[in-house]
């Protein structure tokens, strides 16, 4: 994707910047806010015998909203959780093989999950359901998923032949690299 010769290209820079900036910077944030929500929780319940009755509430959204916004880090960097106990050990063609197969069915899954999404936001929108202690509008949660699966997909589709091939490592192929002292695997991919 980036020009050796010129260093990234413009379409690098705004990716760079829109699914690992921008993502980073919203989990920071929520983890922030989070945090001083729960204080401000653990003040008000134990200093003033007054605790803030939608902390928790708010803490579980905040904590739905970062997983979506990591998992669009977390798959532009092809760290997901997955077996890949036995591609690792495959000669080069079945290797991509597997990874391919694999990639197909998380962009199949991408394509299934959104529209059913889309629907669920849509609805939470339009009847605008509240929670029920914070009064927060239920479409917020929701769009977590949406924009989470959105991004994830862009984030697959343009590293698609990274993923495919290998490039990006896990933290298995790390550790295998480590302990074997096999430096040998980044020049073959």
């Amino acid at each position: 994707m980036s020009n050796s010769t010129n260093g990234p290209s413009v379409l690098d820079k705004v990716l760079n910047f829109s699914i690992v900036s921008v993502p980073r910077f919203i989990i920071g944030s929520l983890v922030l806010f989070g945090i001083a929500v729960n204080f401000g929780n653990v003040v008000g319940r134990y200093v003033f015998l007054s605790p803030i009755i939608w902390a928790e509430e708010i803490m579980i959204y905040i904590m739905v909203w970062t997983v979506f916004v990591g998992s669009i880090l977390v798959t532009w960097e092809g760290r997901h959780l997955k077996m890949d106990f036995f591609t690792i050990l495959l000669p080069s063609p079945f290797k991509e093989i597997l990874n391919f197969l694999g990639v197909i069915t998380f962009i199949a899954v991408c394509y299934f999950v959104l529209p059913q999404n889309w629907k669920v936001v849509d609805m939470m929108f339009r009847l605008d359901q509240r929670s029920v202690v914070s009064e927060i509008p239920m479409v917020i949660p929701h769009f977590a998923l949406l924009l989470g699966f959105s991004l994830m997909l862009v984030a697959i589709i343009f590293r698609f032949r990274s993923h495919v091939r290998g490039n990006l490592e896990s933290e298995v192929d790390e550790l295998i690299a480590a302990t074997t002292g096999n430096q040998d695997s980044d020049v073959e991919r």
